[in-house]
């Protein structure tokens, strides 16, 4: 029997029954359970993710499952997961890429053009909350935390205009009717590996191994080295509004990242093209133009100011 440990959400049982019934589709003959537990980032809702701790708040306590063995695979959303894994431990496969944009939800119909001056965003991404800025300085950014029904919830409750969500997430509940819009990647780059599931395993358990790389997909595999390599040159954590995504066109791996100040009256952009086999490679040279140009001066200035 094998065990897969997840979140509690309702987004994360949706992902760990995904990868579940896809090794059925491989093995009908096992037996898969899901093995189900609670995360720091679950348990805290009335902070900021940028002033809890760092970005292995949703992963800590499934990874524990890996290693004290009562679990043997664990499924994560990747841009959850940290760029260095505990050493026993190691991505061994990444399923097909989701829809990797963000969603704005208004009950009103709000698109972004039509927000009314000084529209109450609710948003506890630094990330998307920066580029908001960036193009529309008069909106109010409220900070709100939680899963995707709580967020919903949280909207109408308390008035907000928007919110604005991962696209992925709400196809994946079947929710995306609720999307006003789908927002263009030149307004909202989307996280590192947004749209990508990290199917974790001990590197030790080659049985285990060797039906979940089956899972793997070139594309989405591609387009997370790029991602995370650009991520982990930058050392940036849930202090700093960075984003990246991949686009791949005719065998070329095409990255596009920034960085950004909070209020986002600074942003640092930049591409970098080349083939896919140096997918790791073109991310380091991305952060790394992005670092000369002066997203190192806003990074030190926001972990100066980190409490």
């Amino acid at each position: 029997m094998l065990k897969i440990a997840t979140r509690q959400s309702p987004l994360a049982l949706w992902q760990a029954e995904h990868v579940r019934s896809e090794l059925l589709v491989l093995e009908p003959s096992l037996t898969i359970e899901l093995e189900k537990r609670l995360t720091k980032g679950d348990k805290i809702l009335d902070q900021a993710l940028s002033k809890v701790g760092g970005k292995d708040l949703f992963v800590k306590e499934i990874e524990e499952a890996l290693l004290e063995g009562s679990a043997q695979i664990a499924v994560h959303s990747l841009k959850d997961m940290p760029t260095k894994l505990p050493a026993e431990l190691a991505i061994c496969a990444y399923p097909k890429r989701e829809d990797p944009r963000d969603a704005l939800v208004s009950e009103r119909g709000f698109q972004f053009e039509t927000l009314p001056k000084s529209a109450k965003v609710g948003t506890s991404s630094l990330r998307r909350a920066a580029q908001m800025l960036a193009h529309r300085p008069d909106l109010q950014i409220v900070p709100i935390r939680g899963n995707v029904q709580t967020r919903l919830r949280r909207m109408k409750d308390e008035g907000m205009d928007a919110t604005v969500l991962a696209y992925a997430g709400l196809l994946r509940l079947e929710l995306a009717h609720l999307a006003s819009q789908v927002l263009p990647v030149e307004l909202s780059l989307p996280a590192i590996g947004q749209g990508i599931l990290g199917v974790e395993t001990r590197i030790d358990d080659e049985d285990t191994n060797k039906l979940v790389r089956r899972l793997d997909d070139p594309d989405a595999r591609v387009s997370a080295l790029a991602e995370r390599a650009f991520l982990h040159r930058l050392e940036g954590g849930c202090q700093v509004p960075i984003a990246a995504h991949t686009f791949l066109e005719d065998g070329q791996v095409r990255l596009s990242g920034l960085v950004a100040s909070l209020d986002g009256r600074e942003v640092i952009r930049g591409e970098r093209r080349g083939p896919r086999e140096k997918a790791a490679e073109i991310g380091v040279g991305l952060a790394e133009d992005l670092l000369s140009r002066g997203a190192d001066a806003i990074m030190e200035s926001l972990e100066q100011a980190a409490p």
